[in-house]
């Protein structure tokens, strides 16, 4: 029977789940509402609430991201992305091959949000040089870190997540490689599908950036200011502006700081701000033609851009940037890059807000005028992923090797038992601090502290949906249909319920939530729970669908012009592929 206590700890799920789905919060901060709520109503001790800070899987996903931007950081990373253009052919299927199967293996000991952020570039280079579309190489880099990371305890947070709540639930813990068997088979048979459906699949849809020439952004928002000369002047947008004028379009215009009521019947006056939208180089063209300048007074001219030393550059927010939520008022571009932003760009909704009050968010593109300083510091940040130039690798030398061996040194460790994976990823990444791999600013900016405080604060909530008798209420009495059709059908349930979640709400916490309940779906056919933890993981770990339900899918939705539904077309019957394969394989591999 249901206690009271458990009937509130659901509800909380309901409302944390609601609020994952909805996007309206933050997933950390959702997660910390999720640990308020607990405590506010009595549900656990401050002791407990606290579990999740200190527990194993929170403090070695903590070290994890140390240990991948030492890697990324020395350029060892880079240095062997760049060393494909050589073994990866010149067919479309060679290069894939060689770009799949070079990722998931680094995807497999580094955190797949940097490997996929060092290749973005990498793959487009590669892929132009051979006349291939960029929209038919990204998605793949994508699945196969996902692919990657599901064959080694530390190749994502949802690994090491689910591995300790195995041990707070008085299991042994997931070995390294435990999960490399079903993984590698895994990873070879989605690499293959990759190969075959790819060039029918995917479309060979020019960039959200690109054009015919380099430029390769489209539908992008841009400022300007209409100078005395400019041919606009005494205009109406609607009526008589320019030809040349027609090809864009206008979001807004202001006066003197006021948006216009029926702004494209306004007679335009010199010193309005026009907010225009449409491609790069039209805009370009637009800019010199009808003398515009930009809010930094620098014209938007291809010509003024080469012959003057400056760079137009293509950059990605990416998910883990610290810009997010930020305006670009307050990111002051001139002062970090010596730039200026001339555009944004927003995938699937039009901006309509002045560039300097938009505050960013993952996937939004900028075009930027940078000077070669400005690029070569663009080029460092982990804050912007620039999608367009490869400029002069620099590799730390001894340190890149100093890298290398540290984490070698840490999956050695692990791997035979020497020490526990939270204290040989610890000693890992104070490693990369003294070696100089890292210097500790880099060592404190590698972390990912949402999903720091994300696994803080939504452990407790597994715990107590354990401990008040709420899962086991799931699964005796709501899932007990399931239950009742045994185990081979409560693990195909319990893997496709995770993937559907994991498309739609953070890998992680669809993990914890469901572990007490699959614990307590064991306990109720007497059988082992690992097949079903395992089955979570896997579950959650490769999230094939759509462009919100994995980070990797978002950082390259924009790069490669995605819609939507290019990634259901090709993840959906992936998703169901692997789903088969867990059924039939991991009682194979684990048996109940």
């Amino acid at each position: 029977m249901l206690t009271l206590q458990g009937g509130l700890v659901l509800g909380v799920v309901v409302a944390t789940m609601g609020l994952f789905v909805s996007q309206k919060l933050r997933v950390d901060i959702v997660a910390l509402c999720a640990l308020g709520a607990l405590l506010l109503l009595g549900l656990m001790d401050e002791e407990t609430a606290l579990f999740g800070f200190a527990n194993p899987a929170t403090v070695t996903v903590a070290a994890m991201f140390v240990l991948s931007a030492g890697l990324a950081r020395t350029g060892l990373v880079e240095w062997l992305g760049r060393r494909l253009d050589g073994l990866a052919g010149q067919t479309h299927g060679q290069l894939l091959l060689i770009l799949c199967a070079t990722i998931a293996i680094l995807s497999a000991f580094i955190v797949n949000t940097a490997t996929v952020a060092i290749f973005i570039p990498i793959a487009i280079a590669l892929a132009r040089t051979r006349k291939i579309s960029a929209s038919q190489v990204l998605i793949p880099i994508s699945f196969a870190s996902q692919f990657g990371g599901v064959c080694t305890l530390i190749g994502t947070s949802t690994n090491i997540l689910v591995s300790s709540i195995a041990v707070s639930n008085g299991l042994e813990a997931f070995t390294l490689f435990e999960f490399s068997r079903l993984g590698l088979i895994m990873s070879a048979v989605g690499i293959v599908y990759l190969l075959i459906v790819s060039p029918r699949l995917l479309p060979e849809r020019k960039g959200e950036m690109q054009t015919i020439d380099k430029y390769r952004l489209a539908d992008y928002l841009a400022e300007f200011t209409v100078r005395d000369d400019s041919a606009l002047v005494d205009k109406t947008w609607l009526g008589d502006r320019p030809e040349e004028a027609r090809a864009v379009g206008l979001i807004q215009l202001l006066r003197n700081d006021t948006p216009l009521v029926r702004a494209s019947s306004v007679r335009i006056a010199a010193g309005d701000v026009l907010l225009l939208h449409g491609s790069a180089d039209r805009l370009m063209k637009l800019a010199d033609s009808l003398h515009l300048d930009t809010r930094a007074d620098s014209p938007l001219v291809d010509a003024t851009v080469s012959s003057g030393g400056k760079h137009l550059v293509e950059a990605l927010v990416p998910p883990r940037s610290r810009y997010i939520e930020r305006t670009l008022s307050r990111v002051d571009m001139p002062r970090r890059f010596g730039g200026v932003v001339l555009a944004l760009q927003r995938r699937g909704r039009l901006v309509r807000e002045r560039i300097a009050n938009v505050s960013l968010v993952p996937g939004d593109t900028l075009l930027l005028q940078c000077d070669a300083g400005g690029l070569e510091s663009l080029m460092q940040s982990r804050d912007l992923i620039v999608t367009n130039e490869l400029t002069e690798l620099r590799i730390r030398g001894n340190r890149a090797v100093a890298a290398l061996a540290i984490l070698l040194l840490v999956v050695g460790l692990a791997a035979f038992n020497v020490l526990p994976i939270v204290v040989a990823s610890l000693l890992g990444a104070l490693g990369m601090v003294l070696t100089g791999c890292l210097n500790p600013e880099e060592a404190y900016q590698a972390v990912d502290w949402k999903v720091i405080l994300l696994l803080a604060g939504i452990l407790p909530l597994g715990v107590a949906l354990r401990d008040t008798g709420a899962a086991a209420w799931l699964a005796e009495t709501v899932l007990a249909p399931v239950v009742n059709m045994g185990p081979m059908a409560v693990l195909a349930g319990l893997y496709i319920l995770t993937a559907s979640l994991t498309e739609t709400m953070s890998n992680n916490a669809a993990a914890v939530l469901l572990s007490p309940i699959a614990l307590s779906m064991a306990s109720s056919l007497g059988v082992d729970p690992r097949p079903f933890l395992v089955a979570i993981t896997f579950a959650a770990s490769t999230s094939f669908a759509t462009p919100i339900g994995y980070q990797t899918n978002t950082m390259i939705y924009a790069p490669g012009g995605y819609r939507f539904s290019d990634y259901a077309r090709v993840g959906i019957p992936l998703n169901l592929i692997f789903w088969g394969m867990a059924v039939l394989l991991i009682p194979m591999f684990w048996p109940f």
